[in-house]
Parts: C-alpha cells; structure tokens; sequence
C-alpha cells in the first residue's frame, strides 16, 4: 500500500537520524573532547574553538576532525600540517560549508562555498563514494599535495587516506578546483551552486587563493554523517591519540 511505504520510510529515516545524532555524541565523548582541552601539545598545532564554532562549524564536526587529525598523527599518516580543512556536507550547498584553519596559529583563514558530487545530491549531499565513474563526493580524511593546471584550471591533488571512503582520490581525479557554477548569487538564486563530478570545487575568485594556502601537506576532513564511516574510520576510532589543542578564549 502506498501509505504504508510512506509510514515505513519515515520510521527508517527517523530511526537512522537518531542513530547517527547518539553515534556523534558517543564518538565525541570517547577521546575527542579529552584529547583538546589540555595545554598546547608537543606538536605544536590548534584551533581556536570559539571561532570555529562563531564561524558555524558544529562542535560534534569540530571534535570529530580534531580526533581525526590526532589519529593521522600518532599513526604517521600524517606530519604535523599546516592547515586543517574541514567540509560538512551535511550543510546545504547554498550555505558556506568549507572552513579553512591555520594549525599554527590557531585562525580561521577562510570559509567558503563548495560544491558536492553531481550524484551525491541536489541541495543536499546524501551519497558518498569512492568508486571510479560515480560522479559522487567521498568522505574522511585527505592529504593535499600538489599543483597543476587542468581542465579545471589551477588545481590541487588530493591523497585519499581512507580505503573504502576516498583511497581512490588520486585515481578518480578528485582535486580541488575553482568552478563558475560556485558562485553566492547562484545559491541565492537556485537555492543551491551547481555540483561537480566529486570534486571540492570552489568559487574562482578565491580558489587560487585556498589552493595555496592549503596545498603540500594540509590536511582535508570531509564529514557527513555516515554510520558506516563514522564505526569503522580508522582516523576516528583509533583509540590512543597525540592531542592536539583546541584553545578557548
């Protein structure tokens, strides 16, 4: 019966966002929360927490990457980057969902529009994949590495760090790029910016800009909240971490 497909969808969705809101909150009070609130670790990197979360970022995503970043640390994915850049893609397209942070000194450098996969979603990405051909943005944890010139233009090469989620980064060619598509009056119109082929594609006017500052070692997380990534994440679940400071003014 079409009602009863209707009343049964519903109850999946609902059941799926409760877990995913309990699955957040048990992740956060793991470690993350813990391993930021001390004095400045050894490393040297941080994050002003009242400007990330003035800024928008929500405090769950912030302390998810954070651990995240802490894990790619004490398992030697990664050395002490620069920048952290954090996406939401639980966040609508229209809104500014991509936060760029300095590691050292702790700021916010940029917040930006960004574009999801054409298959990821319309407004709203809700699918994710590593897949080569589906056109669809991944999730985790990313390396940047270099530049070059494309068909996008100026472009940065990301490094997947996650198998399963975005490993195939590099092989799909998954870069950041700027795109005439990413544009606030577009969003104001539509509703949302146009969509990529998987790419975190940014606005023109600012890309070149992000790319270096981020490019050679900065650190990507993307985040949506995904049961299957968020329990199995390597980067989230690693249990022991080097902290890292999240200041608080």
């Amino acid at each position: 019966m079409p009602g009863s497909h209707r009343v049964s969808l519903g109850n999946i969705l609902f059941i799926q966002k409760k877990f995913c809101a309990s699955l957040l909150a048990a992740l956060a009070g793991l470690g993350a929360l813990q391993a930021f609130s001390g004095t400045e670790a050894a490393t040297g990197l941080s994050l002003d927490r009242e400007i990330a979360l003035h800024a928008g970022v929500s405090a769950q995503v912030l302390d998810l990457a954070m651990n995240a970043v802490s894990c790619g640390l004490a398992s030697g994915d990664l050395m002490a980057p620069p920048t952290l850049t954090l996406i939401d893609y639980s966040m609508p397209s229209a809104r500014p969902r991509l936060w760029v942070f300095d590691l050292r000194s702790g700021q916010l450098l940029f917040k930006e529009l960004v574009a999801h996969g054409r298959n990821s979603g319309v407004d709203l990405a809700t699918r994710f994949s590593d897949a080569m051909g589906s056109r669809q943005s991944s999730l985790g944890l990313f390396r940047t590495a270099d530049t070059y010139v494309g068909q996008n233009g100026y472009s940065l090469r990301l490094d997947g760090l996650e198998p399963g989620f975005n490993s195939q980064a590099r092989a799909r060619a998954i870069v950041m790029h700027g795109a005439k598509y990413v544009d606030p009056a577009l969003a104001s119109t539509n509703g949302r910016v146009g969509r990529s082929w998987g790419c975190p594609a940014l606005r023109e006017a600012i890309a070149r800009r992000v790319i270096d500052t981020v490019r050679g070692g900065g650190v990507i997380f993307s985040y949506y909240p995904d049961p299957a990534w968020l329990t199995t994440s390597k980067f989230l679940n690693c249990g022991a971490a080097a902290p890292v400071t999240v200041a608080s003014n």
